[in-house]
């Protein structure tokens, strides 16, 4: 095995350094996963402009999240891999012992490890996450489609935080979507899988035709800056609102209209994270009266991880339309810049690399 590898290393805002880096042992239960394919995400640009996140990542530091590859050797005590093995890893690991992990809340662990560095050739897979979220990648799923069940195991935990599956047993509930980006886009492939309506809004025409193929029912442009809420009542129907709201956008401005653009006991799922320390303003008379629901949904459980990749691996989730294009390690920060620049969703990060 090479001693050394090829990364990508965040260092500060809007700057990505590749380096050489060492190729680690893995130890006791852990696994050294060889990185096939890893895709970029809006979380990533987040970090990227920011040059950090405040539970997830501070630089310096390899950078990337969302990853799936081959076991490339196993430490000592490792017993459900082998090398060769073709694995997801995700990229956060609960404790299981917490009261929130006892409750079925492990995205909210009160010691949750998260795991960077997949824009790299190899990683080393911490034995709790071996123990807790890595996964056999099922028989003829590609490692690309492999590499997205992180970003829909955050989504299927954001429609379970909605209630939308038992909502959908008793009436169809009408839905908005803020953000056409890869997440948003992943929430209407989602819930038009399951037969709901959806109403995606977002300035982006291109992105709103995508959105139209991954099966929104309607899909309304609209300006930056917020505001909205009018327009998009307007286009629910009977222009009181829609049942349920869900920002997939992290803008203050749009949280404002997600909340304005429902109607009496209605819902928003607040999912896109807004930059550290912002705020809004929110009339609680408008949420007494109407008895509105408001919910944040952060991240992904052991659960919902496993679901998306049983429903990548099933074939009906639209995978395709979401990866736009490969590119090496080496440009990793370009691949991040085209997304700021809404050339492309999702990019796959491709290392070069030599199997053990």
């Amino acid at each position: 095995m090479n001693k050394t590898m090829v990364g990508a290393v965040l260092t500060k805002p809007e700057v990505i350094e590749i380096r050489e880096l060492p190729v680690n042992c893995p130890g006791n239960g852990e696994i050294l996963l060889g990185i096939e394919a890893a895709t970029t995400c809006g979380t990533d640009v987040k970090v990227f402009r920011r040059g950090g996140h405040p539970k997830m990542l501070v630089a310096p530091a390899p950078f990337g999240h969302e990853m799936a590859g081959y076991v490339a050797a196993v430490g000592p005590g490792v017993k459900n891999f082998r090398e060769g093995d073709s694995i997801v890893v995700a990229n956060s690991a609960p404790c299981l012992v917490c009261t929130y992990c006892q409750q079925g809340r492990e995205n909210l662990c009160e010691d949750l490890h998260y795991l960077n560095g997949a824009f790299a050739e190899f990683i080393v897979v911490p034995r709790r996450f071996v123990e807790h979220n890595t996964h056999h990648i099922p028989k003829g799923l590609s490692f690309e489609k492999a590499a997205l069940t992180e970003p829909l195991g955050c989504v299927l935990h954001g429609v379970k935080a909605c209630s939308l599956d038992e909502l959908a047993d008793i009436y169809k509930p009408e839905i908005i979507v803020f953000g056409a980006g890869p997440i948003g886009l992943m929430f209407v492939a989602v819930l038009s899988i399951r037969g709901l309506s959806v109403t995606l809004a977002d300035p982006n025409p291109e992105r709103l035709l995508i959105g139209e193929g991954l099966g929104a029912a309607r899909t309304v442009c609209i300006e930056r800056g917020g505001g909205q809420a009018s327009l998009l009542r307007s286009k629910t129907r009977d222009g009181g609102g829609a049942d349920v709201a869900i920002d997939a956008t992290g803008v203050v401005e749009v949280w404002s209209d997600a909340v304005a653009s429902i109607r009496p006991g209605g819902l928003v799922n607040f999912f896109g994270g807004c930059a550290p320390g912002s705020k809004m303003i929110l009339d609680t008379s408008e949420i007494h009266y109407k008895e509105l629901t408001i919910k944040g949904a952060y991240h992904h459980r052991p659960e919902t991880i496993k679901f998306a990749l049983n429903l990548l691996a099933e074939g009906k989730f639209p995978s395709n339309m979401l990866l736009s294009g490969e590119r090496p390690i080496e440009e990793t920060e370009e691949a991040l810049r085209s997304m700021m620049r809404k050339e492309t969703l999702k990019v796959v990060i491709k290392p070069k690399l030599s199997r053990v």
